[in-house]
């Protein structure tokens, strides 16, 4: 039986959940009451689960309410410098939780549900994932809005409002099938239409110049319809704004041209334009040249940029009034980041409103573009990084790529005059690529028109510098820079692991969650055997309850002492899940060799998902399930190997997942993933790593101590050598019994009796071109895994590595990312200042007594009296 909290831990957990107060408890439940019955118009005799989900989520939205009006308020009577965040994607997940965390509002609705005779779990299963996004790069986004929140940074995220977002993934006889993810279906509680700032994005047409300038013309019109959801700093009344476009036809689109009869097809034909936010692309690291893509690229860039520009000219709260006319100072008043390459358009439709409508001339609205634009790097991956066809941009954007092209002859110019006669460096570095079809390189463009360039971990922004943008390095070095990704300690601790939150708290307070840089003094507990007891026993309980889940889900009973082994993420040759399998596989093999001797057992989870149409990512979960139907039927293995591929892979999942990990599988060929965030979630959440020496993985090693990690295998300059002299993956088959035996049973049908050649694909894949080297660590990385199963039998060594990595945490906060950013990139400067909420009470009594005063001629009196 676990040991009742004494006085002090109680009040440890309600610091950092938030007081639970009598006046509060009571508020929460009487605006529950009065959401079910006046916003969704149901008593308790009739209403659903989901609608006291409506009705929970409206009343935590209440308390946001005041304080979001009142940031903006603060912003424009301040006029900060605001930075606005352009991503494709943001992968929020849920908001509720959250909300209540960053509101302290957790054990005060808690109480209320309770109260109210119901589950606060079942109401938070309720909501919908908002899954617009793939991965790290989406969920990285979401963890930047919350830390420039809390940050107390002028900050809003633009991106699509993607009425499906990633698929839903069914595990069916070992296949993934994709089902279309329909989170609106029920509505989205947290979201606020803003058809008054509708505003109109044109495609195709043509261009014409004329003596008073340059015009576009008969396009084609679509409307981007904003809608806003607020996003809380942590405790410090700050809300700020994530603004999503949705696509809607206007009233007379397609209507003008239909002929007799024609109308309903005219009407039907809307959906055309409205296809635009249908859909988030759901590839990760792969470059997908459709026209659908390019069309939202641009739709979220023409959006977003008309209203940078008004909100820059009309600066004053509730001002429709134009009082700044002057561009010139733009990069003075806004930032504007490019996540990665998909909002690059930014750049020539900057220059095309600076040049076209306001009449400023090219020197002065391209020296205004470079100091408003920073662009960030995701990937060195080719096949990731986005190459137009110039066909598909003459079509679609004819005045854009007439303004790349100058841009590009621009440049061109710069760089022939620095390196006379070079004209290979003119053709590397050309913003145009040349051979078969003509292509615009994207990145190129983004590094040509941004003031600063970003890798997102050391390890990648080196290699930029010293591989794909060498060229353009040695020309402007003061161009690039690194920020080491980061992740919100709210949502990646606190919220989803308030166990381990709470005994932190207990030994160094709560700041750290603020500040994650105190960690570091978990340092001088590392011996004490009873703060090693207490996170031990969080891990413990974290496991027995993903181990329910995982019963309930995979009908698999599994052994909640045996090691939590866990690679989750998305399925990619890069990432190396085939390495993981060849281990399941060896194991395996081992047990089933020696039956009697004392294995540490393993619970091995692997999840993620296949972009739909890439074949060899399918290949590798069929391989997965198909090892786990062999080994959790086996009954010589017992309970000390069991195989979950774990499906649909998303940040909720993940919640769940990360807490109850002991190990992390972080093993990509050296040089190939970025930064990788799932990495610091599991540190975080104290789970020891086995990893390659790439992304994050160096500096993780470097803040926690590389004893206290599992380093394996070959390091970048290894890589490079193997790729100079040729990598001859049949050697090591041929050299090493183990790897040879499990390859055979894999290519001989032993996982797939019914079907012996099914893998086929991915044997020659590994055999003969495989590009991520997995036989090359295999070796290693089997050698590494014995270590950590003979660590693993010693838990109290085991714990103490674990709080070696939670205090080394501290530099993988998205709050120190961020205000790296506004620092070093933004000309910001970061506050933990709290809004004051006099101003909030005050709106909040005046709204109160408007509300109840009927007569009109009382109101306007009211306004004039009531001081502000």
């Amino acid at each position: 039986m676990p040991k009742p909290l004494t006085d002090q831990e109680k009040r440890k957990q309600i610091s950092v959940r938030g007081l639970a107060g009598v006046e509060n408890v009571a508020d929460l439940k009487t605006n529950f009451n009065r959401h079910l019955h006046f916003t969704l118009v149901k008593d308790r005799n009739v209403a659903t689960k989901r609608d006291y989900y409506f009705a929970l989520a409206n009343t935590v939205r209440d308390h946001l309410v005041g304080r979001w009006i009142r940031t903006q308020q603060h912003y424009y009577e301040k006029d900060p410098k605001r930075v606005y965040y352009l991503s494709l994607e943001f992968y929020m997940g849920r908001t509720l939780q959250n909300t209540m965390v960053n509101l302290a509002l957790e054990n005060a609705c808690d109480e209320a549900t309770y109260q109210l005779g119901l589950d606060m779990e079942e109401l938070q299963d309720i909501e919908e994932d908002a899954g617009l996004g793939n991965g790290g790069l989406g969920r990285l986004a979401a963890c930047f809005l919350d830390s420039m929140a809390s940050l107390g940074l002028a900050a809003y995220g633009y991106g699509i409002r993607y009425e499906f977002g990633i698929f839903n993934q069914k595990i069916v006889s070992g296949w993934q099938v994709e089902e279309a993810d329909d989170w609106l279906r029920y509505g989205n509680p947290w979201e606020k239409a803003r058809p008054e700032y509708m505003r109109p994005v044109h495609f195709y047409g043509r261009v014409e110049h004329t003596p008073e300038g340059v015009k576009w013309v008969d396009t084609q019109v679509v409307l981007a319809l904003p809608y806003d959801t607020p996003v809380p700093g942590y405790r410090n009344n700050i809300v700020n704004t994530m603004r999503l476009w949705s696509a809607k036809a206007p009233c007379d689109f397609n209507l003008k041209d239909f002929n007799v009869g024609g109308y309903i097809q005219a009407v039907l034909d809307r959906n055309l334009a409205e296809n635009i936010s249908r859909v988030l692309y759901p590839n990760d690291n792969f470059f997908e040249g459709k026209e659908l893509r390019l069309k939202q690229e641009y739709f979220v860039v023409a959006a977003t940029l008309q209203d940078i520009i008004r909100r820059f000219k009309a600066s004053k709260f509730g001002s429709t009034e134009f009082v700044r006319m002057d561009l010139s100072t733009l990069p003075d008043k806004v930032a504007i980041q490019l996540n990665d390459t998909h909002p690059a358009l930014a750049i020539p439709e900057l220059m095309r409103i600076l040049v076209d409508t306001e009449k400023v001339s090219w020197e002065k609205a391209w020296d205004i573009t470079v100091r408003t634009c920073a662009y960030t790097n995701h990937t060195v991956l080719p096949e990731a990084l986005e190459r137009w066809p110039i066909d598909l941009f003459q079509n679609l954007l004819p005045r854009h790529l007439e303004i790349i092209y100058e841009i590009n002859r621009r440049h061109m110019e710069r760089i022939s005059k620095l390196y006379p006669g070079d004209h290979d460096r003119l053709r590397r570095m050309s913003l145009i690529e040349e051979g078969g079809q003509k292509k615009i390189n994207m990145a190129h463009l983004c590094i040509v028109g941004s003031h600063a360039v970003n890798g997102v971990a050391r390890i990648h922004s080196e290699i930029i510098k010293d591989t794909v943008f060498k060229d353009f390095y040695e020309v402007d070095p003061q161009k690039f820079q690194n920020k080491t990704n980061g992740i919100t300690p709210r949502r990646w601790l606190v919220m989803c692991n308030p166990g381990l939150a709470d005994v932190i708290a207990e030994r160094i307070g709560e700041d750290y969650i603020r500040e994650l840089d105190q960690l570091k003094t978990l340092l001088k507990f590392v011996d004490d055997d009873a703060f090693i007891r207490d996170v031990a026993k969080v891990k413990q309980e974290n496991k027995m309850k993903f181990a329910v889940h995982l019963e309930e889900h995979y009908k698999v009973k599994i052994n909640p002492n045996s090691m939590f082994d866990v690679q989750v993420k998305r399925i990619h040759e890069y990432k190396r899940q085939l390495l993981n399998c060849l281990h399941i596989i060896t194991f395996y093999n081992r047990i089933k060799r020696e039956p009697n001797k004392s294995w540490t057992p393993r619970t091995i989870m692997i999840g993620g998902k296949a972009a739909p149409g890439y074949h060899t990512a399918k290949m590798i979960i069929k391989l997965i399930t198909s090892i786990g139907d062999i080994v959790n039927n086996d009954p010589v293995v017992g309970d000390r190997l069991k195989v979950i591929f774990l499906e649909n892979y998303r940040v909720t999942l993940a919640e769940k997942v990360i807490p109850a990990a002991d190990l992390s599988e972080q093993i990509s060929t050296a040089g190939t993933e970025a930064s990788g965030t799932g990495n610091m979630k599991f540190m975080l959440n104290g789970a020891l790593t086995i990893g390659t020496m790439d992304g994050a993985n160096v500096e993780m090693a470097e803040e926690a101590g590389e004893e206290n990690l599992f380093i394996f295998g070959m390091r970048v300059p290894d890589v490079e050598a193997m790729d100079k002299k040729g990598y001859d993956a049949v050697s090591y088959y041929n050299r090493i019994p183990e790897l040879k035996q499990a390859m055979d049973q894999i290519s001989g049908g032993f996982f797939s009796p019914s079907q012996p050649d099914l893998f086929k694909d991915i044997v020659n894949m590994l055999m003969h071109h495989d590009r991520f080297k997995v036989f090359a660590d295999y070796e290693d990385y089997i050698k590494c895994q014995e270590k950590v199963s003979a660590l693993y039998k010693n838990p109290k060594e085991w714990t103490k590595k674990v709080i070696h990595n939670i205090a080394g945490c501290g530099k993988f906060s998205s709050d120190r990312t961020i205000a790296q950013y506004a620092r070093e990139i933004w000309g910001m400067e970061p506050s933990l200042e709290k809004i004051g909420l006099c101003s909030l009470w005050h709106d909040y009594v005046l709204f109160t007594v408007l509300f109840l005063t009927n007569d009109l001629l009382d109101k306007l009196s009211l306004l004039c009296l009531i001081p502000k």
